[in-house]
């Protein structure tokens, strides 16, 4: 008993600073480290079995950090490195950008149906967020592109805004922090993760996010007075081609459009999928396809010095994913050993049977923790980084595979994000529009929401 009243005043403490805007990783690692210590202190267990440990309990709670920055840094943390590193070079020399046009081009033939072209406007962006994989790069893209074709079409600022706010809902692909986590949690390969559990529950969300936004976006619209056949004066002025990005630089050649989707096309070709005698893993993918693009900025500008000194964006794109999730991963990784020292996942497990909690209802709770988690972080990743190492114990002891508990966690925890108005994606896209993230977060509830409950029924009734 005294470990479970431990547990929840560390974890309540946890969950105030971090409301209260504290670092994050600093919080979740100081809780860790504090329910290992209060552990030992009432002889419950010790962070690290006799095998790997350093002669000193005390010692180990340290041990055990260093050994997860190092696991994690080779391992899951450098497959995220390569991915932002690679991203943040695609968004550099406009391949990103060159992406979106060629896909938003044959929009202009439903502009008459403008909620519709709204819904395309949303799977669009979340087929994007296979290959651009930041929720803020890509909302800004999306808001510099996407954003403009729809009020050019009569949408309001909110209704034009929902669906780029909620363009990395989805989360699926190998390109995604979370996906990589979860595929690793359950030890699978990041591929056979995608292809055998994440599409089922991915089509069916996507589907019902794109229905409810039209429903949602139009209700509210017309509520507000807004029609949008009477605001479509501005159709033909954003459709006009330009030869300048974003940035105020010249765009980059169309045929950039295919620099994005090489990696994943290198993935799924080397897997069991298509040619199994090879295998390229997503770290390996990513260096291949940065060296191929190395080559098309040489054709393009002629300058090798200024090509291979370009490649600094790739590496401070790297640092920078080490910086705010490879250490996420790491802190929430402390904080769930501190849980399984003192004992508190024992106790949950054994008070959901107690209470007759079976394993659909255990998921459910633990889906619920990272929903309210995600809303009050905004951050998807702190949700599912600080809880899903909880799953293997906990699925264990309930009985059932990792997977069926995980996968739907993975998904409510991107889902989760666009709901909080202090999401950065939330935020960004709000102070582009200048509406309210408040506001904002009123018109994308409701498609979340629908897409998390659909997207829990489908993993639980399918796996």
């Amino acid at each position: 008993m005294l470990s479970i009243i431990i547990a929840l005043v560390v974890t309540g403490f946890v969950a105030a600073f971090v409301l209260k805007g504290y670092k994050a990783q600093a919080i979740l690692m100081a809780g860790g480290i504090v329910l290992m210590v209060a552990a030992m202190l009432i002889g419950q267990n010790v962070p690290l079995p006799k095998n790997i440990s350093t002669g000193s309990e005390w010692l180990d709670v340290f041990q055990f950090i260093k050994m997860t920055f190092s696991s994690q840094s080779a391992g899951l943390g450098l497959k995220i490195m390569a991915i932002a590193g690679f991203a943040f070079y695609m968004h550099e020399i406009g391949a990103s950008e060159a992406l979106v046009r060629v896909l938003t081009r044959p929009l202009a033939r439903i502009k008459h149906m403008p909620y519709f072209f709204m819904a395309m406007c949303f799977i669009i962006g979340e087929f994007l967020s296979i290959f651009i994989t930041s929720a803020s790069g890509l909302g800004v893209l999306l808001m510099v592109t996407l954003y403009p074709l729809m009020r050019s079409v009569g949408l309001s600022r909110l209704s034009a805004c929902a669906p780029i706010a909620t363009a990395v809902a989805v989360e699926m692909g190998p390109g995604q922090g979370n996906v990589n986590f979860a595929a690793e949690i359950i030890g699978i390969d990041v591929v056979d993760y995608v292809v055998e559990y994440q599409l089922v529950v991915a089509t069916a969300a996507l589907i019902t996010i794109a229905l409810l936004h039209v429903v949602i976006q139009k209700y509210f619209d017309v509520k507000s007075g807004h029609i949008a056949s009477e605001h479509r004066h501005l159709a033909e002025q954003t459709t006009t081609e330009t030869s300048v990005g974003e940035d105020g630089k010249p765009l980059a050649p169309t045929i950039y459009a295919i620099l994005p989707v090489v990696p994943l096309v290198l993935i799924f070709t080397f897997s069991k999928l298509m040619i199994s005698s090879i295998k390229m893993d997503v770290t390996t993918a990513m260096f291949v396809s940065i060296v191929l693009t190395l080559f098309f900025e040489y054709f393009r500008r002629g300058d090798a010095k200024k090509v291979i000194d370009s490649i600094q964006i790739f590496f401070d794109g790297m640092g920078r994913q080490f910086a705010n999730v490879v250490t996420f991963i790491v802190a929430g990784q402390t904080f769930a050993q501190g849980l399984k020292t003192i004992g508190a996942i024992d106790v949950i497990v054994n008070a959901a049977e107690t209470a007759g909690f079976g394993p659909v209802m255990m998921t459910i709770v633990m889906v619920a923790i990272i929903m309210v988690s995600a809303v009050l972080m905004g951050s998807g990743n702190a949700a599912f980084f600080s809880f899903a190492n909880l799953v293997p114990d906990i699925a264990s002891k309930m009985g059932i595979a990792p997977v069926v508990m995980l996968l739907p966690m993975q998904f409510v925890a991107g889902m989760s994000r666009n709901i909080s108005p202090i999401a950065p994606n939330m935020v960004a896209i709000a102070g582009v529009a200048e509406v309210s993230p408040f506001e904002l977060a009123k018109r994308t509830a409701v498609p979340m929401i629908g897409g998390i409950l659909i997207s829990v029924f489908v993993s639980i009734t399918s796996f």
